[in-house]
């Protein structure tokens, strides 16, 4: 006669739906709050775009040059609209800049640092501003362009952006940094070779700005692993085992 052992009744379901759902709130929560810069400047982000969509087009437009990183503003107030033009989106949507500042600021922010990641992203915007604007005069200057181009309209942060992008090569475990960084180049150079704009420029001078940040990002993966070592260690010192 065959006995069969009484199986363990199952977890309510209900349960464990709810603690799967605390669990990822409390992970949603720590990935925000180790990323502060990321997600403060993409609140501020969405406070101006929604400031942008109460204003009339014509008054928009006024308003967004006045705060535009052109030849004009620049060569009156550059400190002013350098940093302006780094809390305005031109066109005023700010979904898809939430899921690229969480994709590519917030890992770059958790791994390097808000004070490095700040940096990089404050040279790539500065510096491929600098470096387009500084070329588009150029070209004024010799016919290439006309005299309107000192009044174009130029705010936003992808500049910055392309910037981080860029240096997340350094993130990146080989050998998958090599098709990483020929994705990066391919991404932002082909408009540049298609369409020859400045802003195009601008772009991939973010990239190469991003790139030349290497020394930002030296030894931060080494130092990461060395903290998993020492927590591993303390674990051992526990009395748990490590593998040999």
């Amino acid at each position: 006669m065959r006995r069969f052992l009484p199986q363990a009744p199952k977890a309510p379901r209900a349960p464990r739906a709810r603690h799967q759902v605390r669990r990822a709130i409390r992970a949603g929560i720590v990935w925000i709050t180790s990323a502060p810069g990321t997600y403060l400047w993409l609140a501020a982000l969405f406070v101006t775009t929604v400031a942008l969509h109460r204003m009339s087009p014509e008054f928009e437009e006024d308003f967004l040059r006045r705060r535009s990183t052109n030849i004009h503003e620049l060569s009156t107030d550059p400190v002013r609209v350098l940093i302006a033009s780094a809390f305005w989106i031109d066109g005023g949507t700010w979904a898809p800049y939430a899921v690229l500042y969480t994709v590519f600021h917030a890992p770059a922010e958790h791994w390097l640092g808000t004070a490095r990641w700040l940096a990089v992203a404050a040279l790539a915007h500065i510096g491929a501003t600098l470096i387009s604007e500084g070329v588009l005069s150029w070209a004024i200057r010799h016919g290439h362009a006309p005299q309107s181009a000192v009044n174009t309209l130029d705010v936003g942060v992808s500049y910055a952006l392309a910037g981080v992008v860029a240096v997340l090569t350094y993130r990146v475990p080989k050998p998958w940094h090599l098709p990483y960084l020929g994705a990066v180049l391919i991404f932002f150079g082909t408009p540049l070779i298609a369409d020859r704009s400045f802003t195009d420029l601008g772009h991939f001078a973010a990239v190469l700005i991003g790139l030349a940040c290497y020394p930002l990002a030296r030894g931060r993966n080494r130092g990461r692993n060395r903290g998993r070592r020492r927590n591993l260690d303390r674990h051992t010192d526990s009395g748990v085992r490590t593998p040999s």
